[in-house]
């Protein structure tokens, strides 16, 4: 409920925060001092919502962003195998996907073709009114 959709966090200790699977846990270990994997699914926005919320199937979208980053968890699985905490923990936190940013097409630049610069026409002789009317 903590991290949207997608977001996978590791973590060791901390408390159980109401969930009753964590409160298990740590009274088997007599401890709250172990690793935690955390994959977020989002939070309904209304506390008194999320009983429903949790025990009901997630978007289309919000089940693709949890299945990936189910498929990140697994990749770190043989750096947690080897106690080797550090190491997965940067890896799977590095990993997080960037938002979208929703880029513009690139526009078709098209050329400006500039005028062509006519150099003035020397004056003929024959006064005002024949270059402008072509008149003597």
């Amino acid at each position: 409920l903590d991290f949207p959709p997608g977001t996978v966090r590791v973590k060791q200790g901390g408390s159980a925060a109401g969930h009753n699977g964590l409160k298990d846990i740590s009274a088997r270990l007599a401890s709250h001092d172990y690793w935690r994997l955390r994959i977020g699914i989002g939070h309904p926005g209304d506390k008194d919502a999320v009983a429903d919320y949790v025990l009901q199937k997630p978007s289309a979208e919000d089940k693709m962003a949890i299945d990936q980053a189910i498929d990140r968890a697994l990749q770190v699985i043989p750096q947690m195998l080897a106690g080797d905490m550090q190491t997965a923990t940067q890896k799977l936190h590095s990993g997080e996907p960037k938002p979208v940013e929703k880029k513009e097409p690139p526009r078709k630049e098209v050329p400006v073709k500039e005028p062509e610069k006519k150099e003035p026409e020397p004056q003929k002789s024959g006064g005002l009114l024949k270059s402008l009317f072509g008149k003597k």
